[in-house]
């Protein structure tokens, strides 16, 4: 069998010109980056915008297991069917961090016969975005110390400096750390962190901004620190806007490419759902919108973080109102949620199917709540039985769900019409009408409580006295409206990754909490979520190299 980096290896690829005439897009209404990406040119942008606007279908998925979900294989092979039917679809797309890459995960390109290409240049660099919002990131961070070293005419607090320094790597050495040793020149000693560029605010900026001018002024809201009498001290007084825009000029440009089966896919930003909102930017999703009939979008890891955020947070900031749901599980993931070991989900066993399958039902309530119509589909593995699947379809389509198998790992788009018929057939009966799960109004513990309680199934949450003290901060400061963006373990719907299937009643902890003005979110962290992950013991990293022919290897 062959592996995800073989057959995008072995693929041949269109001209991203070709790609693009393919949806009504001229070669000069695009940047290219070589032969086979290209930047959407704010020209094309600003034009396509006079067309109407297509059907927005999100996919989620369960909670993440050892097992696999495929969601990102299953955005992009529903994508790939809905191009076999005939019809005009795009796919939005996050573009991969370096981290996971070198760390546990792997490529993000989808997998099998449903990937999007080149995939060693998406998972490796791509257009540079990252490199620039890692650059802008620092470019403040450097400024704010130098501000403080020649003369801090600011006042700015040292104790009280909440910007963080950022890269996008795995690198749990740097969380927290000492900076300006060595001397009067080299700056004021002081305490310091790093979180991944992913998790950074100039990352949720860059993907949440409808444009350049509410981008500059999305980075002039960024606190940095506090002074002396408790004022916030912003990236705008540091004088920092023009400069930090000038490195995020290029990087706010969707980027396309391609599928293998030559569908157009805008991939663009790329924030993670665990401690991040973890959505494609805005200005891809909208421009992608007015480019096709139908886009098709995920959102990060399971429908409790991703999902959440895309309603609550992109939704609600962007006035983007989805018309369908796929939510995507797998088999062999129920029955681990329902306690089978890793080694035997191979094997028919209903007893933990039924025990493990409440964890999706929690996920279709949990959409449910948003009024968007819901379909199902089940990743195929070839050990899954007739029994097992006839048991699960019934079970969602007693919950007012539509039901349907995904074969795009194997047989690409060919393998996802089943899929993409049921979303058309979705579409055309069924009506979305869609609410953000709080308002505006309520304070922040509120709106902490109702996720916690309606997303999650928490009986309570607890905080931190430091956390009680942020949020009451938070308030008195003016950021009371602002929608949450809560970082919690992706492997359970609570904050206990060892929590499967459908925990209920636990108490959720609230640790810390900050606010990304700029962003336009109140960061809160729950149980032991870190900003800046750790490689584990056998690395990624380990396997990947570049053979005596110049080819990538071992990268997914």
């Amino acid at each position: 069998m062959k592996t995800d980096i073989e057959i995008a290896q072995a693929a041949e690829l269109t001209p991203i010109t070709e790609v693009a005439k393919h949806i009504g897009i001229d070669p000069e209404e695009l940047e290219v980056y070589g032969k086979y990406k290209a930047k959407l040119s704010e020209a094309y942008i600003e034009k396509v915008k006079k067309n109407p606007e297509g059907k927005l279908i999100l996919v989620t998925a369960i909670n993440p297991t050892p097992a696999g979900e495929g969601k990102t294989t299953t955005t992009v092979g529903l994508g790939q069917a809905f191009d076999k039917l005939g019809k005009k679809a795009v796919i939005t797309l996050r573009e991969p961090s370096l981290g996971p890459c070198f760390g546990i995960k792997g490529g993000a390109a989808g997998g099998g016969y449903a990937q999007v290409v080149p995939m060693e240049d998406l998972n490796l660099h791509f257009t540079g975005d990252f490199h620039a919002i890692t650059s802008a990131n620092n470019l403040l961070a450097a400024l704010l110390d130098n501000h403080i070293q020649q003369g801090n005419l600011l006042r700015i607090d040292p104790r009280q400096i909440v910007w963080k320094r950022c890269l996008d790597m795995n690198d749990r050495a740097l969380r927290n750390i000492v900076i300006g040793m060595g001397g009067k020149a080299n700056g004021m000693v002081r305490e310091d962190h790093f979180v991944i560029t992913v998790a950074s605010e100039i990352m949720a900026i860059l993907c949440l901004a409808s444009d350049f001018k509410d981008l500059k002024e999305r980075l002039a809201r960024i606190i940095v620190a506090y002074d002396y009498s408790g004022n916030a001290v912003t990236a705008k007084d540091l004088q920092a806007v023009g400069a930090m825009a000038a490195l995020l000029k290029d990087a706010m440009k969707p980027n396309l490419i391609q599928t293998l089966e030559h569908t157009p896919a805008l991939v663009h930003g790329g924030p993670f759902a665990n401690i991040a909102h973890g959505c494609n930017s805005v200005m891809a999703t909208k421009a992608a919108l007015h480019m096709a009939d139908y886009v098709i979008t995920e959102a990060g890891f399971g429908a409790d973080l991703g999902a959440e955020k895309f309603f609550d947070i992109k939704c609600r900031m962007a006035d983007l109102k989805p018309d369908a749901v796929v939510l995507v599980a797998t088999i062999r993931a129920l029955k681990y949620n329902g306690g089978a070991a890793k080694e035997d989900l191979s094997r028919r066993d209903m007893g933990a199917l039924q025990d493990g399958i409440v964890n999706l039902e929690k996920h279709i309530e949990n959409i449910h709540q948003y009024g968007v119509p819901i379909v199902v589909t089940l990743n195929a593995f070839s050990s899954d039985t007739p029994d097992e699947i006839a048991y699960v379809k019934r079970f969602c389509e007693d919950r007012d769900c539509a039901f349907a198998i995904s074969e795009v790992w194997e047989k690409g788009g060919e393998g996802g019409k089943a899929l993409a018929q049921k979303v058309l057939e979705t579409l055309e009966t069924r009506e979305s009408y869609f609410v953000p799960l709080y308002e505006n109004q309520l304070s922040l513990t509120e709106k902490i409580h109702v996720v916690a309680s309606k997303i999650y199934g928490a009986g309570g949450v607890t905080y931190t006295a430091a956390a009680k003290r942020q949020l009451e901060k938070l308030e008195k400061d003016g950021f009371g409206k602002l929608p949450v963006c809560i970082a919690k373990t992706q492997y359970s719907l609570s904050d206990d990754p060892k929590l499967l299937g459908r925990p209920v009643g636990f108490e959720m902890h609230v640790r810390e909490a900050y606010v990304s003005a700029g962003a336009g979110f109140v960061v809160v962290l729950t149980g032991d979520v870190m900003t800046m992950p750790g490689l584990p013991k056998d690395p990624a990293a380990y396997k990947i190299d570049v053979d005596d022919d110049g080819k990538i290897v071992g990268l997914f």
